[in-house]
């Protein structure tokens, strides 16, 4: 059995994918959230880490207003409480070189398109503006190229005739919840690492 991998999570919102691991974790997801850090006061992801026993630091605007300085505070943290992994779910802040040295590709990000296509904040809207056939989700180390750090894990999203930009976000987040717990598995049993082409390999079970 995997010893539990020791994660600090990122939030802003309300926090479906914190609450999909939580749910996963007691289900045997070998993973200890440690600590959940929100970028605002007022995120809901705040109320599911407190019903879930997990100690959580509100930040807000101002705590930004120097983005190294906010990271250096969120490295502190995580350090003191024993976080080996970052792991960002809806954290709508770019992370700093202060928070990518600390733990470096140690940094996941989760991104509602398949990577190269679509970056940035408004992907899924992008990708049905776009009109393609089929999106998805991507699990990513971050790195200082915003949405351009080593993929870990793809995963396709139809996009169905007649759909609504609702019900694709619907599905996105739904395949968001069951991938996000899969790669903190891999990553837990040891068999995700960064190449020297930058490329992520997993090993076999």
């Amino acid at each position: 059995m995997a010893e539990p991998l020791k994660i600090g999570v990122l939030l802003s919102g309300s926090g479906t994918n914190l609450q999909a691991i939580i749910d996963e974790a007691g289900e045997g997801l070998p993973v200890d959230i440690v600590r959940v850090v929100s970028s605002r006061p007022d995120a809901f992801g705040i109320e599911r880490a407190k019903a879930a026993g997990i100690p959580v630091t509100v930040l807000n605007r101002d705590a930004y207003a120097d983005p190294e300085a906010a990271d250096a505070r969120i490295v502190a943290e995580l350090r003191e409480a024993g976080a080996e992994y970052v792991v960002m779910a809806g954290y709508m802040r770019k992370v700093t070189p202060v928070m990518l040295d600390a733990f470096p590709d140690r940094v996941l990000n989760l991104h509602p398109a398949l990577l190269p296509s679509f970056k940035g904040a408004h992907a899924i809207a992008d990708a049905f503006g776009a009109g393609v056939k089929v999106t998805g989700i991507t699990v990513h180390f971050a790195n200082e190229d915003y949405d351009k750090g080593p993929i870990v894990a793809q995963r396709a999203v139809e996009v169905r005739e007649g759909d609504t930009l609702e019900a694709l976000e619907a599905r996105i987040h739904e395949a968001e919840h069951a991938l996000y717990p899969e790669v903190l598995r891999l990553v837990a049993e040891g068999r995700v690492s960064v190449g020297e082409d930058r490329k992520v390999h997993i090993a076999p079970a």
